[in-house]
């Protein structure tokens, strides 16, 4: 407030123009204008000013704080596009709705901001599409970071990988570690979990893991040959997930989970020495872990006895070479 006080002594008192006084003062001379016309319409036009009149006050005087606007009525907007989907047949429109929004609240939202606010609240809204699976229908597979391999001899430290295979409709799991995601261990991995089951799916449903899809494609995915090979055995088919989309693969995802919670959390104290001592210990959690039931369902083993309709595995063929995983 200080330069307001000074534009107007430069002006009212030394009779100077608005370039010597923007110049003077540092200021543009369209806010020099500003000043000048603020001044005029509050009537401060005489030098000097009122004793009284404090900083404070020829602030107020000069720009009043406009009082706060009422808050506009808002559409509820679950209404707006309930209608918009329900009279998809006659073509309502926005433009409709916000006429009758208008009619009802004079005083509302312009066509613009209504279209803004709606379209905001739209982008908003969560939209899950529940899946449903029937029995022995889709095994859901793959890979999180598991526990520690130690060394005896040198102490070195060996992360090793989690595979969880969980079924689509009795979220029955199995979990196996691993010391990689290739393909030796990814393979091994699968007949494992059918030779734990004692079933086949009818349908592996994998993330784009390079072991198991070589490129992924929303209509043709390239599938690695001998991942195809040994589905091919099995009589199941495979249909990867699609990128970055991990509601494709809930099911797996919660498996994940649950393995860590009731597996990996339990072993987190103990030291395991080999890749056999630490799948024996979680063979070991993982009965307790599918005997417990959710607040909806019987727990995931029940189900599986009572909904599972997938075949029995056969035996793995000995003569079925993994071939070399192409990079490119």
């Amino acid at each position: 407030m200080r330069q307001v006080r000074d534009v107007l002594r430069l002006k009212f008192e030394c009779h100077l123009g608005k370039r010597p006084i923007a110049k003077s003062l540092g200021i543009s001379r369209n806010t020099i204008r500003l000043i000048l016309s603020r001044a005029e319409k509050a009537a401060v036009v005489t030098w000097p000013l009122s004793p009284t009149l404090t900083d404070q006050a020829l602030e107020n005087l000069l720009f009043p704080v406009s009082p706060p606007e009422a808050p506009k009525p808002l559409p509820d907007w679950k209404v707006v596009h309930q209608e918009l989907q329900d009279h998809k047949r006659l073509n309502l429109t926005l433009n409709q709705l916000w006429i009758e929004y208008k009619t009802q609240h004079p005083g509302g939202y312009l066509y613009s901001a209504f279209c803004r606010r709606y379209n905001d609240w739209r982008s908003r809204r969560d939209l899950v599409m529940r899946q449903s699976h029937k029995g022995g229908d889709k095994l859901f597979v793959d890979y999180a970071d598991g526990l520690f391999i130690t060394n005896p001899q040198t102490g070195e430290m060996t992360l090793t990988q989690l595979f969880v295979a969980v079924w689509g409709a009795s979220s029955l799991p199995t979990s196996r570690a691993s010391l990689s995601q290739t393909l030796p261990d990814w393979i091994g991995a699968h007949t494992r979990a059918f030779t734990y089951f004692g079933a086949v799916p009818h349908l592996l449903v994998p993330d784009n893991l390079k072991s198991g899809v070589l490129k992924s494609c929303l209509y043709e995915p390239t599938l690695n040959a001998s991942y195809q090979d040994m589905a091919d055995h099995y009589g199941a088919a495979v249909l990867p997930t699609r990128p970055r989309r991990p509601r494709d693969k809930a099911k797996v995802e919660n498996g994940v989970l649950v393995a860590k919670r009731w597996i990996l959390a339990v072993l987190r104290h103990r030291v395991f020495h080999s890749l056999a001592e630490m799948n024996a210990a979680i063979r070991h959690l993982l009965k307790p872990s599918m005997a417990v039931p959710s607040a909806k369902s019987n727990s995931p083993a029940a189900s599986f006895s009572t909904i599972s309709t997938a075949p029995p595995p056969d035996r793995f063929p000995t003569t079925l070479r993994i071939r070399r995983m192409e990079t490119t």
